[in-house]
């Protein structure tokens, strides 16, 4: 049998995070989120890759280098009780963007910056807001 042309466990689009301290960022989603390391490649003593799992879902990323900068990004995190896993964002070294808080279109979410800067929107949806046709 021929293997997948995506990894086991991922999705076709899978965020990949370029951090200035890539033991860092990792600390925080394992803190933040639970993440669970699904594989990490070091060498010269720096993260080249890593793959975790967070929420059933994997990302990964990188140390940055001279040839591939930080970049940030933003990530909309989808999780049964948004307020408990914001708290605990926090705890980990996240910093407020908006507490949670009930949306008009039919979530409650707050948003956080890692200690890398990238943000994370943290919600449960409330409402069936994307019902099927």
């Amino acid at each position: 049998m021929p293997i997948s042309h995506i990894p086991n466990g991922f999705t076709s689009i899978t965020p990949y995070f370029i951090c200035d301290d890539a033991k860092l960022f990792i600390k925080f989603i394992v803190d933040a989120f639970g993440a669970e390391d699904a594989g990490t490649h070091v060498e010269d003593g720096a993260i080249r890759h890593f793959a975790y799992k967070v929420f059933g879902s994997m990302v990964e990323g990188s140390q940055a280098r001279d040839e591939f900068g930080a970049t940030k990004i933003s990530i909309h995190l989808y999780v049964p009780d948004c307020d408990a896993v914001y708290e605990k964002a926090i705890a980990a070294g996240g910093k407020s963007v908006f507490e949670v808080t009930d949306m008009p279109y039919g979530e409650r979410s707050g948003g956080v910056t890692d200690p890398c800067g990238n943000n994370w929107w943290i919600a449960t949806q409330k409402v069936d807001m994307y019902p099927k046709n």
